[in-house]
């Protein structure tokens, strides 16, 4: 084995013991990325030949300033403040109560307005934990005032809370865009019915469990029947977030924004939906830009350490290696394909998305493109297969941002058993867009 080759293990095998070390995971990346551009600056004085591609002063005056201030990256802070800001606008409250009063007798209505209220929180926010916490606390009381049996109520709620990592304006579609070099509108696109897709899925589990055992999911005792008047406040709750929903995918997918004036349209709105309904104060609105200050600055560590370690990683040759490993493993492109997701979804108990996007999507992805698949669709299978990362234990986040707004009865292995047959939904909408990539790709081509 090459020098090169043993220097990547060697990267590798220390990010994995400062990461399980507990260490800060930007800090890992970067530190691990910042020793090992250095011992490639002094092992020629040693004598020992390495890939001639690492250059610390290079890298570290290039490729991390253009990392930190490409343009596509523009949007996320926008969008995380526009998921902060309808956090606070009373929006799911509303949705909820008026969608569980109209669906009356409906098998499963509770289950099915959480679903429902996350594809729109998905649609106009683009940000697991402020969905994931906002239908927490506003679901899972009326869950338990039901009477749902606690572990389906609480998956419901975490995989509902988790769709706005694919369905757009996704945050996670903006990074990977960044990282592959797509078009983030053409994700944004591409991602919109494999996102309708799982919600289906949702709502057709949560349906067959209601009819199967419906003292899991009985109907809401506040269920009223379905008329004009219900028919009329659920319209007026739909509208502020359809409205928004419109203003930032509309302006994309019609060609009228891009989607950074995009994201800056929906943040602008998400704050007059404030004002309309006058929870905006001063005091929101400073939450709102300070909690957006702590995420964005969060995500921007996260990348600017992955790009510390991974263009040190390429500087050995680290890209051309993995390639050299999965082409010459004899298989065909089908076997490749599904061992990287495979990987990934493995990956997911242990590491959150940010670093799989950072680190084994743009070592994999271009492997898997070459052999002459759409770049675009397995973009959309890696973001799918990343999402179950949110609910796969140890580390899948959702179950954290559940957990800590959830009753004090309420155990974690609840939580893990309600979320199993949610990943289980997830990996057949996965299926089903790697078998019909048209689910995918079909919007996209209309589009244009």
């Amino acid at each position: 084995m090459t020098t090169d080759a043993l220097l990547v293990l060697a990267m590798f095998a220390t990010f994995a013991i400062g990461l399980f070390a507990g260490f800060p995971v930007a800090f890992v990346l970067g530190g691990v990325g910042v020793l090992f551009a250095l011992l490639g600056e002094v092992l020629p004085y040693l004598g020992i030949d390495v890939f001639a591609g690492v250059n610390f002063i290079g890298f570290a005056n290039d490729r991390i300033f253009s990392a930190l201030t490409n343009y596509s990256l523009i949007p996320m802070a926008l969008f995380v403040f526009l998921g902060f800001m309808l956090d606070r606008s009373g929006v799911a409250e509303r949705l909820l109560d008026a969608m569980a009063r109209s669906l009356g007798r409906t098998p499963g209505s509770l289950g099915i307005s959480v679903v429902v209220i996350g594809v729109i929180l998905a649609a106009s926010t683009g940000i697991i934990g402020a969905s994931v916490v906002l239908l927490a606390t506003v679901a899972l009381p009326a869950l338990r005032k039901a009477g749902y049996d606690m572990p389906l109520g609480l998956g419901t709620v975490a995989a509902s809370g988790c769709l706005g990592i694919l369905i757009p304006p996704s945050i996670m579609l903006i990074v990977m865009g960044d990282q592959l070099r797509l078009s983030v509108g053409d994700l944004f696109m591409a991602a919109v019915f494999p996102g309708v897709l799982l919600a289906t899925l949702y709502v057709a589990y949560l349906v067959t469990v209601s009819l199967l055992q419906p003292h899991k999911a009985p109907p809401s005792p506040d269920a009223g029947k379905f008329d004009l008047a219900a028919l009329r406040d659920v319209i007026a709750a739909l509208f502020p977030p359809m409205v928004l929903m419109v203003l930032v995918l509309g302006s994309i997918f019609f060609g009228i924004a891009s989607p950074t004036e995009a994201s800056g349209l929906g943040a602008l709105g998400a704050t007059l939906i404030c004002l309309a309904n006058r929870t905006l104060t001063p005091g929101v609105l400073y939450e709102a830009c300070i909690a957006t200050a702590k995420t964005v600055a969060f995500l921007f560590g996260i990348i600017f350490g992955a790009t510390c370690f991974s263009v040190v990683l390429r500087g050995y040759g680290g890209d051309a290696l993995v390639e050299e490993l999965l082409t010459g493993l004899g298989w065909s492109r089908l076997s490749i394909l599904m061992l990287v997701l495979a990987t990934v979804f493995a990956l997911g108990f242990v590491l959150d998305w940010m670093e799989i996007i950072l680190i084994v999507a743009p070592l994999t992805v271009p492997v898997i493109v070459s052999l002459g698949y759409d770049p675009v669709w397995v973009a959309i299978l890696l973001a799918i297969c990343l999402q179950t990362s949110f609910l796969t234990p140890p580390v899948g986040m959702a179950l954290f941002y559940v957990k800590s707004v959830a009753p004090a009865n309420v155990t974690t292995r609840q939580i893990y058993r309600g979320v199993v047959p949610f990943v289980i939904l997830q990996l057949t909408g996965l299926l089903a867009v790697g078998l019909f990539p048209q689910i995918a790709l079909w919007l996209p081509s209309v589009a244009y």
